[in-house]
């Protein structure tokens, strides 16, 4: 999605480099982006960033890995968990000003669930397949752009539709999750709501832009939403 990326082979190692053009309208997503990676757990790191010539440059530490699958047989279910715990409990860093994603869906909220969506932990909120590595060393996440204030519980309960996506009945997305110990504890009333929230989102999503990916999450959200439905 960058208008410029790159990896530069350096005396020191490799370094994947994206930029955008300074004046860009989307350019304060790469400052964010760089603010937040720098400061979040299991994120490539941020080695360096210049501004000249029109452009916003960044050089992140490259990652050696492979995405991993969300199958129900998948190996790297355990080790995706293993990286969301951590990364659940890390607090949003006070120095970056970013809204919060309770302001970010509020339209989508249902009646009376206000509240639901509050929280301060760092959250990713874009953990799907290709924002996530495989390494050596772990998972590890990628592409912070999307970043937010958020429940603790934020990037288990979005993993959950994925895993609805990739294969697993709503019941076993929701016991995979629960190896997350924020997800685990949390309210299951707020985890209704933030249910039928997401459905909502990703169905105007949808309407707005159809593309197969978004109607594969946006049906995998309605099944989720509906089984906390029926469960509660």
């Amino acid at each position: 999605m960058s208008a410029f990326a790159s990896m530069l082979d350096t005396r020191t190692g490799p370094v994947f480099v994206k930029a955008t053009p300074a004046d860009s309208p989307t350019a304060w997503v790469y400052r964010h982006e760089a603010r937040v990676t720098a400061a979040a757990p299991l994120a490539p790191p941020l080695l360096w960033q210049a501004e000249g010539g029109g452009w916003l440059l960044y050089g992140y530490g490259a990652l050696a890995g492979r995405h991993p699958s969300f199958a129900p047989d998948s190996p790297d279910l355990r080790p995706l968990a293993y990286a969301l715990s951590i990364v659940s409990g890390h607090p949003w860093p006070v120095e970056v000003s970013k809204k919060p994603l309770s302001d970010r869906l509020a339209r989508f909220v249902p009646p009376g669930g206000e509240g639901a969506l509050d929280g301060r932990t760092l959250a990713h909120t874009d953990a799907g397949e290709f924002n996530l590595l495989v390494t050596g060393s772990g998972v590890r996440l990628i592409d912070w752009a999307l970043s937010c204030p958020g429940p603790e519980w934020t990037d288990a309960a979005l993993w959950v539709p994925r895993l609805i996506a990739a294969g697993h009945p709503p019941e076993q997305a929701h016991e995979v999750a629960r190896h997350v110990p924020a997800y685990r504890d949390a309210d299951p009333e707020r985890l209704g709501i933030f249910a039928r929230t997401i459905h909502a989102f990703w169905a105007s999503r949808t309407a707005e832009d159809p593309l197969p990916q978004r109607v594969r999450l946006t049906e995998a959200a309605e099944r989720w939403a509906r089984a906390f439905h029926l469960r509660g």
